[in-house]
C-alpha cells in the first residue's frame, strides 16, 4: 500500500498565533515539533494498517517545516514548492491508494480557527459552485482529479465538521476549537495517539472515500484589494465580477487549480 500525507501546521494542535506558523520566529519550534510528532502518528498508522510506501508533503508556507530526521526511515519527504498546480499534493497520482491530510485547517469566511485562511492572506474567500472552499476541499477535488480515496483529515474542529459533511466516511481528528482570537487545544500526547489509531482505521475502509468530480466547476475569489482583482482578471478565461471579485469557470478541474497557481500568486 502507497500512502500520501499532506501537512498543514495551522491545524496541529496548541498552534494560535501566525508567529507561531513563521519558520523565521522563534516561537514557531514547538509548533514545528508537534507538526513533525502528528505527521509521525500518521505515517504509523499507515504502517500498522499495511502501507509499504509513504510520500509526505510539507505544505506549510516554505515547506520545510518538519524535521525529516525524525520520520520512518521508509518515507520520502517532499520540502519546498516545485509550483505545479497540485501545490499541496505535488507528485500525487494514481498509483497512491490513499492520501490523508494532516493539520489543515478551516477556511477563509469560516469561524472556529483564528488563523482560518484559504491559501493566501490575499484572499478574502473563495467560492467553489457556489459554496466557500477551504484547503480541504481544494485537495478533495484534487485527490478525486487522480481517483485517489481522501480517507483522513486531522484539524480543528469547525473544519472537521465541513469534512464529515462533505463526507461523512472520511475519518476526522479534531484536535482544537477555535474562539475568536483564541484556541481550545487537546494535549499533543493525546492528538498523537488519536491520529496513530484513526489514520490506521482509515485505511481499511478507502473505496468509500473516493470523491465524484462536478461535471463542471464555477470559481470565484474575492481579494482584500482591488488591484489584486483587476491584475488577476486578466488571466486567460477570468472575469472581473466586481472590483474585488475574478471569476473563472472550466469543465476540467486541472485548469481551475492552474487558474487558482496563477489566481493566489
Amino acid at each position: 500500500m502507497k500512502i500520501y500525507i499532506s501537512a498543514d501546521i495551522e491545524g496541529i494542535t496548541g498552534v494560535t498565533h501566525w508567529n507561531e506558523t513563521d519558520l523565521d520566529k522563534g516561537e514557531s519550534l514547538a509548533a514545528r515539533e508537534q507538526m513533525t510528532a502528528e505527521v509521525i502518528a500518521a505515517c504509523e498508522g499507515a504502517l500498522e494498517a499495511g502501507a509499504r510506501e509513504i510520500w509526505i508533503k510539507d505544505a506549510h508556507d516554505s515547506g520545510r517545516n518538519i524535521f525529516p530526521e525524525r520520520l520512518p526511515r521508509l518515507a520520502r519527504l517532499i520540502r519546498g514548492w516545485s509550483w505545479h498546480p497540485f501545490t499541496m499534493l505535488q507528485e500525487l497520482d494514481a498509483s497512491f491508494d490513499a492520501l490523508a491530510l494532516v493539520g489543515y485547517h478551516t477556511g477563509a469566511a469560516f469561524a472556529g480557527n483564528p488563523l482560518a485562511h484559504t491559501m493566501s492572506g490575499n484572499i478574502a474567500w473563495i467560492k467553489i459552485n457556489g459554496s466557500f472552499a477551504t484547503e480541504f476541499l481544494i485537495s478533495a477535488y484534487t485527490a478525486a482529479l487522480v481517483k485517489v480515496p481522501l480517507v483522513f483529515v486531522s484539524g480543528d474542529s469547525s473544519l472537521c465538521a465541513h469534512v464529515t459533511a462533505f463526507n461523512p466516511n472520511i475519518t476526522t481528528v479534531a484536535v482544537k476549537d477555535g474562539v475568536g482570537d483564541s484556541t481550545i487545544n487537546i494535549h499533543p500526547e493525546l492528538a498523537v495517539e488519536r491520529i496513530r489509531t484513526s489514520v490506521a482505521q482509515a485505511l481499511s475502509k478507502t473505496s468509500a472515500c473516493l470523491i465524484p468530480l462536478p461535471e463542471r466547476f464555477s470559481v470565484e475569489v474575492q481579494y482584500r484589494h482591488q488591484h489584486r482583482a483587476y491584475h488577476n482578471s486578466f488571466l486567460h478565461g477570468a472575469v472581473l465580477i466586481d472590483p474585488v471579485t475574478v471569476g473563472f469557470e472550466h469543465e476540467d478541474y486541472f485548469e481551475v487549480l492552474r487558474f487558482l497557481l496563477f489566481a493566489l500568486g
